[in-house]
């Protein structure tokens, strides 16, 4: 059995709902953060006017209202998915990932961490679970 396979029924202490919806705001702030890196290259008449500045406001907002399991939850499968430990190890990086947040730091933590939504991406990957499939 392979180790993706024999961890696809591990319970998280967040929604993978919520996980998705953190993934896709990443991602959007990642889009407006490279647009507006490239805005001096763009025609002024047409630059976007999105604000990756509000998103990720409300991306922060989104995991402040997290409870502690949840958000240490989001942490650990951000270093899950950075490769920090493996799937097998979950308990111990989710218990280290609560002793990290005691100070509720999580949201400024995770938004401001680059490749977010890829991160988590890769960690729900680790228990099975495709981020793309899951309905929007």
């Amino acid at each position: 059995m392979s180790e993706r396979s024999e961890f696809r029924d591990v319970e998280l202490p967040v929604g993978v709902d919520i996980v998705v919806a953190v993934i896709d705001a990443a991602r959007v702030i990642g889009e407006l953060r490279e647009e507006q890196v490239n805005e001096d290259t763009q025609d002024p008449e047409n630059a976007d006017s999105s604000d990756p500045g509000a998103m990720y406001d409300t991306l922060k907002g989104l995991i402040d209202d997290l409870n502690d399991d949840e958000q240490a939850g989001l942490i650990a499968l951000t270093w899950l998915g950075r490769g920090d430990r493996e799937a097998s190890e979950w308990e111990g990086l989710l218990a280290l990932a609560r002793e990290r947040n005691a100070g509720r730091t999580a949201a400024t933590y995770l938004v401001e961490m680059k490749m977010l939504g890829g991160l988590l991406a890769e960690g729900l990957a680790a228990f099975g679970i495709v981020a793309e499939d899951v309905p929007r």
